[in-house]
């Protein structure tokens, strides 16, 4: 007798082929049978109706912390997704140095430890809601080693190189940056490349938030492609986007470099969000150099005029195209302030507070004031994001935060928003594609074998839902809205989203490199 049946819905393999009507058996946490009529089980699920998918695996996602949240959290089960990629953009919760902890995001600083490996262990004393596999951050890599420093200190890079091999050892599924955030930024590709070597020796990841995703996006592009084939990894190029008016329309160059590296040998994919907006702290839109030393040192320059003058001149530079930030891709209407100090801020749009001000002084009054204030930057073209979306190297991911405080609708609804508006409605790709971008397409790349598969053997993580109901109505004023249509998840074998409701519990786990 088996443990579960999911009787008569439309199997996907999550490899790209066609659905079929079939039923689906459990047993021992694994998928021990696909077929017709195989017999008694422990319960059975009528499906029919219903796609029965292999469960949604989201290769970008900033969930380092939400295990250490007092209850457990669904929001991603609710979405369809069993597995999360954290430790992206630069940003892993080790390995940390009590001197420059304080440097580290407000997100991690909390929740910093020693050790890469003691992250790991602690999420597994404290359990997590779904399954998390673990990139080490270069961000936290030269925070540790160098803490706001440009230069690194002499024998840093050395340093870094055996932090790194101890993060492999203890698990870590690649390395991450995030170059258009400080102190990875000061970081040249030299760099970036001894680090790459220690990632390939582990056979695992190289994923990048690039040097720019704007008028520096070609460049920033092939310092990726360079790092990758320079150290022989694969590649994720994380978050695809042509972001600002003067670049839209550059998706087609972001997706010809791909296609030409993926052809000259670099085993290369990326993802993308079905968003025109990006969330990031406001820090971001100053150069990099405005960082420097840390946040007194910030809040010293942005008090100075001539010091704000000369990062201005810095940041709107036509000869600099990366290390600027991304204040020239930016207009005052573009940036929705979401979380500021001074309520009477929060929630407006820059163009809404200047009060007579020149924008980029009103930017810099609100740094001065709240150097952690965050934003929503609507900055993409829809016809930028849907010829992303459609292409087959390009995988979704939601690049959410936790589920709390003022948020992005991606934390709470990226699948859902997939599948419901750019799949059903609109056609931007057929079903049977969706269900592989959100699934092996990402389990390959980061070395997950026995999942984002449907199939005999494959460990049973199974998202089942409507096609016709899946969507998600949150918005960018009021984005934590449950989303619909997720019916069923099983993780691991166990029913966590049973007929549209958690079961409760912590019955994820933590994927380590090379373990199932």
């Amino acid at each position: 007798m088996y443990d579960l049946i999911l009787r008569g819905g439309t199997v996907h393999d999550g490899l790209g082929s066609p659905g079929r009507t079939a039923d689906v058996a459990i047993s021992g946490g694994r998928v021990v049978a696909i077929g017709r009529d195989l017999g008694a089980a422990t319960r059975v699920v009528e499906v029919g109706g219903l796609v029965v998918a292999p469960g949604f695996l989201d290769p970008h996602s900033h969930s380092d912390g939400v295990p250490f949240m007092a209850e457990a959290q669904p929001f991603k089960l609710l979405q369809g997704v069993t597995t999360e990629i954290v430790g992206n953009c630069g940003f892993s919760c080790g390995p940390s140095n009590p001197e420059t902890v304080g440097f580290m995001a407000e997100s991690l600083s909390d929740r910093a430890f020693a050790t890469f490996g003691g992250y790991m262990d602690a999420v597994e004393m404290e359990g997590t809601t779904n399954n998390l596999a673990v990139l080490l951050g270069h961000n936290t890599l030269r925070l540790a080693v160098g803490g706001m420093d440009a230069a690194l200190p002499p024998g840093g890079l050395e340093r870094m190189v055996e932090l790194a091999a101890e993060a492999f050892e203890a698990g870590a599924c690649g390395l991450s940056s995030g170059l258009e955030y400080v102190p990875g930024a000061y970081a040249d590709t030299a760099e970036l490349i001894a680090l790459a070597r220690v990632a390939r020796r582990w056979n695992t990841v190289y994923a990048t938030h690039m040097r720019s995703e704007s008028e520096g996006l070609a460049d920033a592009l092939d310092e990726a492609i360079e790092v990758a084939a320079a150290a022989g990894l694969r590649l994720q190029v994380s978050h695809c986007k042509a972001s600002g008016r003067n670049v839209h329309g550059a998706s087609k160059m972001l997706l010809d470099k791909l296609a030409a590296a993926r052809v000259r040998g670099v085993d290369l994919r990326a993802d993308i969000y079905p968003y025109q907006a990006f969330c990031t702290g406001l820090v971001a839109v100053l150069p990099p150099a405005a960082c420097e030393g840390g946040q007194a040192e910030l809040q010293r320059r942005l008090a100075d005029p001539a010091e704000r003058a000369s990062l201005r001149a810095l940041a709107e530079d036509p000869a600099q195209g990366t290390g600027v930030g991304f204040w020239r891709e930016l207009h005052p209407e573009d940036v929705q302030i979401i979380q500021h100090a001074s309520p009477e801020v929060a929630g407006r749009r820059l163009a809404e507070v200047l009060d007579g001000r020149d924008p980029w002084d009103a930017l810099c009054d609100l740094l001065a004031a709240d150097p952690h204030a965050e934003g929503v930057f609507h900055t993409m073209h829809d016809h930028d994001v849907t010829r992303i979306m459609q292409d087959p190297l390009v995988s979704i991911g939601s690049d959410s935060g936790p589920p709390e405080g003022p948020n992005h609708p991606r934390t709470f609804g990226t699948f859902p928003t997939f599948f419901g508006d750019y799949v059903r409605e609109r056609g931007v790709v057929p079903m049977a594609e969706a269900i592989r971008k959100v699934s092996s397409a990402t389990a390959a790349q980061f070395g997950l074998a026995d999942r984002g598969w449907l199939g005999v053997g494959a460990v049973a993580d199974v998202c089942v839902f409507d096609a016709e109901q899946i969507r998600h109505d949150g918005t960018y004023d009021a984005p934590d809205v449950r989303p619909v249509g997720v019916t069923h998840v099983v993780l691991g074998g166990r029913m966590v989203i049973d007929d549209g409701e958690f079961t409760g519990g912590r019955h994820g786990r933590v994927l380590r490199r090379g373990a199932v």
